[in-house]
């Protein structure tokens, strides 16, 4: 049983540093970094009065809002293919 190597990488979120330490590609952890600066950027903007926990906690409910959406219309996308294969 072979085991990945694990990257270690420096990113900035939100002004703050964190290591993250993975099996993904450097480029793909500062690039999961960068979405999530990004998307906690765009809250902050519309709530300038939020907290960097709870703005943290909102990014985190709107990226699995996002994720959960797209995995609805996957599998409603794999359920037509396997219709038009039948």
């Amino acid at each position: 049983m072979s085991q990945k190597q694990k990257n270690r990488t420096t990113v900035d979120i939100y002004g703050t540093q964190y290591v993250i330490v993975g099996t993904e590609s450097t480029s793909h952890i500062r690039l999961v970094a960068s979405l999530v600066d990004e998307k906690m950027r765009e809250i902050s903007s519309m709530n300038p009065s939020l907290d960097k926990s709870k703005l943290a906690v909102l990014t985190a409910v709107n990226t699995l809002h996002d994720n959960l959406k797209l995995k609805e219309y996957c599998e409603s996308l794999e359920e037509e293919l396997k219709k038009l294969k039948d």
